[in-house]
């Protein structure tokens, strides 16, 4: 039985975003298929429905704690989680990656595992440590990189380090999406041959868990859905990479050709102030609705009510919530800088910056029951494709690929 030392940044419930999500269908799909897995993550906290592989927890520190600056808010990575708690009590990411180094590293003293599989730049340095001190294979799991969260070409130097070594320093790395491994080769010069490229699935939980809509909890959305309005959403967090700004100025103007639309923005983050004033500012406000942050049945809640669902990222590795409305039946609208468009072709696409076009292909499917029919019934072919199971095979092929270059080492 292989033996993997999975190094990883989260998982649910503690988890703030998709990264958590993925790693864990990950590894349920692999030690299915017979593999071990010890789990690191870098707070303390119970993960009550996971019973299948060993969590162990690098800091006592509560996962709360965590968020102040989260898994993926990377220009923060020097400013303390607390700014308002005594000095003593600051803690800092690059503090906990110290700590998460610590703990991997003494665990490494007393566990031989066949492979390390680090997730992302938050654990590419303990991932870096198993490979230098202790000679086991290391791949490094790209779900994004710092050119994706910065949205822009300047991102944190800091990170955009770690990542270089990260992945210099791997034995094979994956990349969820041919977008994220053509970022990869073009920014870090790494070999395309080095790189496998492995899409991510729809989250299980979402197929087997039992789910019933409540429609009271959305009684304003469907009595305007009875008078003829349509439903448009977005999920994730407010942040320049989302490119909701850009969105914003498209439902402005898809709202002067077609009036009957409501726009729903489901998260939280940086951006939340100033998307509320634009709304205001652009005299749009009694269509739009912020939700705040949102999981569970609430956000499934979002995408059953949803007719049309928008990914309107600047740059989006790969976009599990595209996958996760399309299981509700919502027509996709998504960036072409999106990975998971490699996956659903019968999506409609537009690039980030195009704010007509974003706003014309909301107008279209809104008028046209016969167009919204036609891409769902597409949508619903593609979207259940790939599976978990499939993914850990492509994993596991890679696993196999760096054991035997050890046997060589």
């Amino acid at each position: 039985m292989m033996k993997i030392l999975m190094l990883g940044w989260e998982l649910p419930p503690h988890n703030s975003g998709g990264l958590g999500v993925a790693c864990l269908n990950l590894s349920k799909a692999l030690v299915r298929d017979g593999v071990q897995i010890d789990f690191v993550v870098p707070y303390a906290a119970k993960h009550p429905s996971i019973k299948f592989m060993n969590i162990l927890s690098a800091t006592n520190i509560d996962p709360l704690l965590r968020y102040g600056v989260g898994a993926y808010d990377s220009k923060y990575v020097d400013k303390a989680l607390i700014p308002d708690a005594p000095q003593g009590e600051m803690v800092s990411i690059r503090e906990i990656q110290h700590d998460y180094c610590e703990f991997v590293k003494k665990y490494l003293m007393e566990y031989k595992p066949d492979v390390v599989h680090a997730h992302d730049w938050l654990t590419f340095e303990a991932g870096v440590l198993a490979k230098k001190n202790f000679g086991i294979p290391l791949v490094a799991h790209v779900h994004a990189t710092e050119f994706d969260r910065s949205g822009s070409k300047h991102g944190n130097p800091v990170v955009e380090a770690i990542e270089e070594e990260g992945l210099m320093m791997a034995d094979k790395i994956i990349a969820v999406s041919q977008a994220t491994k053509d970022i990869i080769v073009e920014k870090y010069h790494i070999p395309a041959e080095k790189i496998d490229v492995v899409h991510n699935s729809l989250d299980e939980s979402f197929l087997k868990t039992a789910y019933k809509y409540d429609s009271d909890d959305y009684r304003y959305l469907e009595a305007m859905k009875s008078l003829g309005y349509t439903i448009v959403s977005t999920v994730g967090r407010f942040t320049v990479q989302k490119g909701l700004t850009i969105f914003l100025r498209a439902a402005k103007k898809a709202l002067e050709k077609h009036p009957k639309l409501i726009f729903v923005f489901a998260g939280d983050g940086e951006q939340r102030s100033e998307l509320i004033a634009k709304s205001a500012e652009y005299g749009i406000s009694k269509n739009v609705i912020f939700t705040g942050f949102v999981r569970g049945k609430q956000l499934r809640d979002i995408y059953q009510i949803s007719d049309i669902f928008v990914m309107s990222s600047i740059s989006e590795p790969f976009g599990l919530t595209a996958l996760e409305a399309a299981h509700h039946q919502d027509v996709l609208i998504l960036t072409k800088q999106s990975g998971v468009s490699e996956v659903i072709r019968s999506a409609m696409e537009y690039d980030f910056w195009d704010e007509d076009k974003l706003a014309d292909e909301i107008v279209a499917i809104s008028k046209s029951e016969a167009l919204k029919n036609t891409l769902k019934d597409g949508i619903s072919k593609e979207y259940r494709r790939i599976s978990w199971d499939d993914v850990a095979k492509k994993v596991e092929s890679v696993y196999n690929k760096v054991e035997k270059h050890k046997e060589f080492c």
